[in-house]
């Protein structure tokens, strides 16, 4: 990091340091999105500008993404968004809390677990009888492919091949099994189930301690600072700006001419010829809708479709206790099975090891948590309830091991993001749980509990379980500009060098963790823009 040093404009620096400057590129987001294609544009020769709304950071900090932490300036300095989130659920009353999502360098993804899975085929596009959604990607399987290739090894990606759906394994070997992991894998194929192991963005360093699910000292898990922002700053063509906020995209002649940024108290107004806005499918719409200098309805917008299109993953999550006479399988992520994938004809999703072990007091604490937030808990006696399922299963079977479901969820125009009034660092959401998705719940629930075994497996949930950390959707990219807002290149219909390089590209949301994608997408956008760069640059010589 040394070397780079110069290049980072992280503390109270005047604003003069960077006025009048120009870059080849401006990137808003260093998550796994910005950081990626960052890279690719800096190592392609073209100059970048990052800019990121949360600090630089320590690269000695190791800590989770705590919840906990109410402080906006402690949330800020350790990289945590610093305020709560507003969500309106089914048209309940809003809720304010904190969602796990990252405001720093590297952005949510040095938070993240690493999984790095690879969608299927008909997650694309229609597939015989399995109907798309949407219709299909306007860029299809086949063309992302090189992409997810290129992605899968820029992060370091490690497991094993899919045995359920033929998909190849990664670049890099995994570690090897312990001998409980073993023993998990041989009794979920006794289960007639095809286990494999789990893609992960991890290179195992030496010393690597395994810490995934939090930022970590080491540059063993490959997020938006290790593969993305720390090598584009090697290059020597890629400037940092921390602690800077983006209030605004000022348009003329349908382009953007200016980014006007917030920090240390001054506005500065930064320019340069291709903006790729990488803020996260909750905040970057925000930014566009915020921009209403030309449009009262927001910068991109003709479409309607700015901030809609919302999805989140619905997690189910399932304690696994092993058969009796067995030893417990204990904490692992070493495990996927995709058996689940796309069940009788419905779309569903992954089931993966959450890197959990459960005993009884857990379980029990963790179905208190999801009665208080249910219905159930206005019943009598449900809470005791609880408790007593919990030990029952802890003295029959010992210590559980956690799984969860990924199951995908589907874009609809009124589930969105918006600013928000009083406050413009609150995303505000409205999200509707349609009657589709709690029927595919209801199936995945009963088809987990099918195939793993009724009397070993316990559903850690009643109500829905949004998974806040996985937002993706609000700038939606299609070939009609009347239902979508960017392109099959990921650039705006209405503005001729504004891309997005982040979630919010996502027509849908998958039945997997999105972050390969992104990436392989974030590298794919970047060669668009450095193609087009460089052409332009040939032409004016």
């Amino acid at each position: 990091m040394r070397s780079w040093i110069p290049s980072v404009i992280a503390g109270q620096a005047p604003a003069q340091l960077v006025a009048g400057q120009e870059w080849d590129v401006i990137v808003i987001g260093t998550g796994i999105g910005g950081g990626i294609a960052g890279r690719r544009l800096a190592e392609s020769g073209l100059s970048v500008l990052f800019i990121e709304k949360g600090p630089l950071g320590y690269r000695t900090e190791s800590q989770d993404l705590r919840l906990d932490v109410e402080d906006y300036n402690a949330r800020q300095m350790r990289g945590f968004w610093p305020t709560r989130v507003e969500a309106q659920i089914d048209g309940g009353r809003p809720q304010r809390f904190f969602a796990p999502i990252g405001s720093g360098v590297g952005g949510t993804s040095v938070f993240y677990a690493a999984a790095a899975e690879r969608p299927e085929r008909h997650d694309l596009e229609t597939v015989g009888a399995m109907a798309h959604p949407t219709g299909g990607w306007p860029v299809g399987y086949d063309a992302f492919v090189p992409y997810f290739d290129q992605a899968a090894r820029l992060l370091s990606v490690r497991g094993g091949a899919d045995p359920a759906s033929g998909l190849p394994a990664p670049p890099f070997e995994p570690p090897p099994l312990s001998a409980a992991e073993t023993a998990l894998f041989q009794d979920l194929r006794a289960l007639g189930l095809h286990p494999y192991r789990a893609h992960e963005a991890l290179r195992r360093l030496p010393g690597c301690a395994g810490c995934l699910g939090r930022k970590c000292p080491l540059p063993c898990k490959m997020d938006g600072r290790s593969a993305g922002i720390e090598p584009a700053m090697e290059t020597g063509r890629a400037t940092l700006m921390a602690n800077a906020s983006v209030e605004e995209l000022i348009e003329s002649g349908g382009r953007i001419t200016q980014v006007r940024v917030r920090r240390a108290g001054h506005d500065l107004l930064l320019t340069a010829p291709v903006v790729v806005l990488a803020a996260g499918a909750l905040h970057s719409p925000r930014i566009l809708l915020g921009s209403t200098g030309t449009h009262p309805e927001g910068c991109a917008n003709s479409s309607g479709w700015v901030g809609r299109g919302l999805m989140f993953h619905l997690s189910e999550m399932v304690a696994l206790w092993p058969r009796r006479g067995q030893p417990a399988f204990g904490a692992t992520r070493a495990l996927a099975f995709r058996d689940l994938y796309a069940h009788g004809g419905m779309r569903l999703g992954l089931v993966q090891s959450m890197g959990l072990s459960a005993d009884a007091g857990h379980i029990a604490a963790h179905l208190k948590d999801r009665i208080a937030k249910s219905r159930l808990a206005r019943l009598p006696g449900v809470g005791r309830l609880a408790t007593l399922l919990a030990r029952i299963g802890g003295l029959v079977f010992g210590k559980a091991t956690v799984l969860v479901g990924v199951l995908e969820d589907l874009p609809y125009f009124d589930n969105l993001v918006q600013r928000h009034p009083e406050d413009p660092d609150v995303p505000l959401i409205r999200y509707r749980l349609h009657d589709e998705l709690l029927e595919r719940r209801a199936v995945f629930r009963r088809a987990i509990r099918r195939v793993l075994g009724r009397g070993r497996t316990l559903l850690l949930g009643f109500s829905p379980a949004l998974n806040f950390g996985h937002p993706c959707g609000t700038l939606r990219f299609g070939s009609d500009p009347r239902t979508s807002v960017l392109d099959a290149n990921c650039k705006a219909h209405d503005l001729d060098n504004l891309y997005v390089a982040d979630a919010s590209f996502l027509p849908t949301s998958m039945g997997v963790n999105p972050s390969l994608t992104i990436a392989a997408n974030a590298l794919r956008v970047a060669d668009v823009i450095a193609s087009r760069l460089q052409a332009e640059r040939r032409k004016a010589v």
